[in-house]
């Protein structure tokens, strides 16, 4: 495409007066006053023929093959001119759905030796497949009359995959600090339900393990060593109900629980146990098999990438019962989801009920801070008094049912979006090390 530009159009604009002062002057040479438009009409035309064409320009946008949801990535767009290039190119970039750029996606190039690069920062808010890239260029002619503008689709796929920076920043980091400086000897022993062996004591050890019985045999005091418990069993199952799909920081509720979910995940299977993915709305979505082994981490994240959005309620009776009759063994089940109501809460609780006779329950939540900013905030008018007692009126029933699953034995994990993740893996290694699992 190519129209003139604001410079054209308003030195077109100046001739007005004078074709109007001919045309009063003199009547019969009123067509001398638009030689001037028609002079700005050629000038626009030789500077479009002069311009760049858009044939000797090559595009080039890079774009991660696979990205994480919520992480700021580059969209690297590169301009190439066969001949002379123009001084300046403004460049704008599409967005995909649910898609942000961090500093806009507008930019001002200046070309050096015919070529010229953007980085343009970006940040996807949501899971999924972004197919396609489009790229919108614009340029002037020599005297800066014309705008050559073009529309560049280039092919290509980006996935968007659950968080796992979370795990490569913070997994290692977690893992070092539990296995004791890495020793293979040292994480095997020491915490657990399983007699190993009887050691003298020493300090720093846990007087509690002194076999008092032996001591006095021996004269000396020793302590009995534990094997640590492997091969457990982990389910996270996660909601993926209306509810859930409601952003907190920018992000849905839902991908924040997958990455929490995923670092657990990570740090279990190098902790010897076994774990599982289960994904539910109205009715179950996603099931996987227990994984084992380290190398399981890539096929659990393709399994919760495969976690989608929904627009359904969650039906936590059809969902636990089913999820309760596919485990046989005794396994601790990671429920992630959202207490909004008091009519889903019951069924919770009921849920929960059933599910704990034969497995181990952890009820995970994200801290609603928005419903708390409102009440606490200092209200000024009538609107804002509404909107804190309402507030405080969820915050109260969202605390009703979390005691009520807490006196029914469930392992209640609370925590904001920043450290959820951390808390969920504090809380199984807990468990873990109390033998609750």
């Amino acid at each position: 495409m190519i129209y003139p530009t604001r410079r054209a159009l308003i030195a077109a604009a100046a001739g007005l007066p004078l074709a109007l002062g001919i045309a009063m002057l003199w009547p019969s040479a009123w067509a001398a006053g638009i030689l001037w438009p028609l002079t700005v009409a050629a000038l626009v035309a030789v500077d479009a023929i002069m311009a760049p064409s858009r044939r000797a320009l090559s595009i080039a946008i890079a774009m991660p093959e696979t990205v994480s949801v919520g992480h700021v990535f580059d969209t690297v767009v590169t301009l190439r001119f066969a001949g002379k290039a123009p001084d300046m190119i403004e460049l704008s970039l599409g967005l995909a759905p649910h898609a942000e750029a961090v500093e806009g996606v507008a930019r001002a190039l200046i070309p050096s030796g015919g070529e010229a690069s953007a980085a343009i920062a970006l940040r996807l808010r949501r899971r999924g497949l972004i197919t396609g890239r489009r790229v919108w260029l614009r340029w002037t002619g020599p005297m800066g009359l014309c705008w050559k503008q073009m529309v560049h689709d280039a092919d290509g796929e980006t996935a968007v995959l659950p968080d796992i920076e979370t795990v490569r920043r913070d997994g290692p980091r977690m893992f070092d600090r539990i296995q004791h400086n890495g020793m293979v000897t040292q994480m095997l022993r020491g915490e657990g339900s399983d007699f190993d062996s009887l050691v003298e004591f020493r300090p720093g050890m846990d007087r509690r393990a002194i076999d008092w019985k032996h001591s006095a045999r021996h004269r000396a005091l020793h302590a009995r060593e534990y094997r640590t418990e492997r091969n457990n069993q982990i389910v996270f199952a996660i909601d993926a109900g209306r509810q859930m799909t409601d952003p907190i920081a920018g992000m849905p509720r839902i991908d924040r629980a997958v990455s929490a979910a995923l670092l657990n995940a990570w740090l279990a299977l190098r902790l010897g146990d076994r774990v599982a993915f289960f994904a539910f709305d109205a009715r179950p979505r996603v099931t996987s098999g227990f994984a084992g082994g380290p190398s399981a981490f890539a096929q659990l994240q393709q399994v919760a990438a495969r976690i989608d959005y929904s627009a359904q309620e969650t039906n936590y009776t059809l969902a636990l019962s089913e999820l309760s009759g596919q485990v046989h063994r005794r396994s601790l089940i990671v429920l992630m989801t959202e207490v909004t109501d008091a009519i889903s809460a019951g069924f919770l609780l009921r849920s929960a009920a059933q599910i704990m006779r034969r497995h181990v329950l952890m009820v995970v939540v994200l801290r609603d801070e928005e419903l708390g900013s409102m009440a606490s905030a200092r209200p000024d008018t009538a609107d804002d008094i509404a909107r804190a007692v309402t507030a405080d009126a969820l915050l109260r029933e969202r605390l009703l049912v979390l005691t009520q699953l807490r006196q029914l034995g469930v392992e209640v994990v609370e925590a904001g979006h920043e450290d959820v993740g951390e808390r969920l893996v504090e809380a199984y290694l807990v468990m873990k090390r109390e033998n609750r699992l």
